[in-house]
């Protein structure tokens, strides 16, 4: 097991620092754990045992986390700052933002955390970044830009801060006025000249409430979801590669390979990672027709992929 001693004196430290309303709000933040069915779609690429953090959004229980540690849960487990553990279930995980949502099946007890102005949150801004486990960094904002992960996923104005903290999916990204600004999804190295350094990437949590009474209701975004193809890419040398596609998927039945350069979509050709992902997603609804004109061994060639809906391929939470 993995030795916190080294990493428990500073958060100490910057506990009794903090002001009184910012530490209240982080007594607030959870440990996620959830268990995930063997055959489920996610579980070979993200495990069938999932932990992270979440944070308390409503009083009635409802937790806010990234949907990648919920997606396909069969059982999920909330543990408080003081220990205690209360069952929850998932209700939803939209795909766009990638945030999801939890609800306790019994009283946490905790206050909602009040939402800040994630808009307003700008490159060198004080913040902290605090876990379920009470591991808190206090961090700064370094970036306020557009990320393209190479799942299928955009965000325009992604939350990217530093130092980095160790536990960072579903922690809490917290102001200085002890208010939510976004929730943690990534660990990234970056890399600029000679120098390498490590950032967290947050999901600005103003994304959720134009979303969230759709998710409440329907467990999903009221609207067409978008084309699916099941290609994971990367850029290389300003071109958009194949590194591989998933069994079954959309893009591994139209013939697509790892190694393919994507250079056109319909009639556009793609600049980026985003631009591709942009292109995509105009085409239509899951479900269209998608011409993708790739590059393999030197030679072009048309692909049609016919897209699909993402959700259709994961199993449904059910109720505990």
């Amino acid at each position: 097991m993995e030795d916190r001693s080294a990493a428990a004196a500073p958060c100490r430290l910057a506990l009794q620092e903090l002001a009184v309303d910012i530490s209240l709000a982080l007594k607030s933040v959870v440990g996620v754990r959830c268990s995930i069915p063997e055959d489920a779609f996610t579980a070979a690429a993200l495990g069938t045992r999932r932990e992270g953090s979440g944070v308390v959004i409503r009083d009635d229980g409802l937790v806010l986390t990234i949907g990648y540690l919920i997606t396909e849960a069969e059982e999920v487990w909330l543990t408080t700052q003081g220990g205690r553990v209360v069952p929850a279930h998932a209700l939803a995980y939209d795909q766009e933002t990638g945030f999801g949502l939890v609800l306790a099946l019994d009283q946490l007890n905790l206050p909602a955390v009040e939402f800040g102005n994630a808009t307003a949150a700008s490159e060198g801004d004080a913040v902290v970044l605090a876990d379920g486990m009470g591991q808190v960094v206090q961090a700064n904002i370094v970036a306020r830009q557009e990320f393209a992960g190479y799942w299928e996923y955009l965000l325009d104005k992604a939350i990217f801060t530093a130092p980095a903290h160790p536990s960072w999916g579903g922690a809490a990204l917290v102001g200085r006025d002890g208010k939510l600004l976004g929730i943690g999804s990534l660990h990234l190295h970056v890399t600029q000249g000679n120098e390498t350094s490590e950032v967290n990437m947050s999901v600005p949590v103003d994304l959720l409430p134009p979303i969230l009474d759709d998710l409440l209701r329907k467990g999903r975004v009221e609207k067409p979801p978008r084309p699916w193809l099941g290609a994971f890419s990367a850029e290389d040398n300003g071109k958009v590669v194949v590194m591989s596609v998933t069994e079954g998927g959309p893009a591994a039945k139209a013939g697509m390979r790892p190694g393919d350069v994507i250079s056109d979509v319909q009639d556009g050709e793609v600049e980026d990672l985003a631009d591709f992902y942009r292109k995509l997603w105009a085409i239509g609804p899951a479900g269209s027709e998608v011409p993708i004109r790739v590059v393999r061994n030197g030679r072009e060639a048309w692909l049609r992929v016919r897209s699909s809906d993402r959700n259709s391929f994961l199993k449904k939470p059910q109720l505990q």
